[in-house]
């Protein structure tokens, strides 16, 4: 039975990683600093389960990673951890630099001592996963899709600092051998999500019958992979995966904001209609655009799929109706992820600089 650290596992797409790699049968140590959007209710239903520890800490701890990966012995570290909302990043970009970049190094350095340490053949099976974000390639015009070989080019402080931590994970491997994999992924949405992100906050402002917010022209394009998907892809990367490689994860549901937040509105229409009987559509407010927005962002898995033989499950029109049923029969996980100072208002609206493309 494996065993893996996962840190950041606690968060979005950590937690639901966590979850199915349990159930699955594999251990798994969770570490997690328990900023705003780490939850330890995501993963209540693993509170004393024999194949389950969860340890509170930052991946910054370098005597803490190197105590855990001592004790625990895992086949793999996989990397979850980071600050990740493009708004916050333009209200407080420090933070974003502290856990993305400080703290991604000094959780490798902490994994390339432990693994130089280890006898084989468990050193020829260690694997170090890093987990980042289509948003390090910049933006796309109407056409085209971003590759492994795409140049980075980030435009905002939180891209800028994934793609930081790219960059140190690939000089890791170049530099001193440790067996890294990168996986750069399109647009999560699924169970679990920080209610700030588009849908769950479309969401959770829709049924408290307030506006809905949509940037600009709403407009913008992303590509849209239902969470379980992306943590199935990681499991296959991570078995599989070619040594020092980069892998895009992409979910063939390219999406305009407007269009996403059109299904949302449809489906609580149909599901939880409001109590005057008219749409939920009539909530939509256009506000003015994020400041550096970028456009649209496209993926192009090709070569996870013919290379590892991954592809997506669940099309957009069956992930964004499990969401919302997710979202309506879960609201008191909702609730108490809105216990600290967020209360669904706007973040990020920074006026941006009169160079910049906003």
């Amino acid at each position: 039975m494996a065993t893996w650290l996962v840190t950041g596992g606690a968060g979005f797409i950590g937690g639901n990683f966590v979850l199915r790699a349990v159930a699955a049968g594999g251990r798994v140590v969770t570490l997690d600093a328990l900023t705003y959007a780490g939850n330890r209710d995501t993963l209540a239903s693993l509170e004393g389960h024999p194949d389950h520890l969860f340890v509170q800490g930052d991946i910054g701890d370098r005597p803490l990673v190197a105590e855990l990966l001592t004790r625990h012995r895992p086949q793999a570290v996989l990397n979850f951890a980071a600050e990740t909302h493009v708004d916050r990043s333009i209200d407080g970009p420090a933070a974003f630099i502290q856990t993305n970049v400080v703290g991604t190094l000094a959780l490798l350095e902490a994994t390339r001592d432990h693994w130089r340490a280890l006898p084989e053949p468990e050193r020829s099976a260690f694997r170090f996963l890093h987990v980042s974000t289509d948003e390090v390639y910049g933006s796309l015009g109407d056409t085209g899709s971003f590759s492994e070989t795409t140049a980075y080019a980030p435009n905002s402080p939180y891209a800028a600092s994934k793609a930081a931590s790219d960059h140190l994970v690939r000089a890791f491997h170049h530099t001193y051998g440790l067996p890294t994999l990168t996986t750069n992924c399109s647009n999560n949405y699924g169970p679990y999500h920080f209610p700030e992100k588009l849908i769950p906050l479309v969401i959770q402002r829709a049924l408290a019958n307030q506006d809905l917010p949509v940037y600009g022209d709403g407009g913008q394009v992303r590509d849209w992979l239902y969470v379980e998907d992306h943590c199935d892809a990681l499991r296959v990367v991570l078995a599989q995966g070619r040594v020092g490689q980069t892998y895009n994860v992409g979910g063939n549901a390219e999406r305009r904001n407007i269009e996403v937040v059109h299904a949302i509105c449809d489906l609580l229409d149909q599901k939880q209609p409001r109590a005057d009987g008219r749409s939920y559509r009539e909530q939509i407010a256009f506000v003015a655009d994020r400041p550096g927005h970028d456009r649209r962002y496209a993926i192009d898995a090709d070569k996870l799929r013919s290379e590892l033989g991954w592809q997506p499950r669940h099309d957009f029109e069956q992930g964004i109706a499990r969401t919302v049923d997710w979202y309506l029969h879960n609201q008191a996980w909702v609730s108490r992820a809105l216990d600290g100072s967020y209360r669904l208002e706007r973040i990020g609206a920074a006026a941006p600089h009169p160079g910049s493309k906003a």
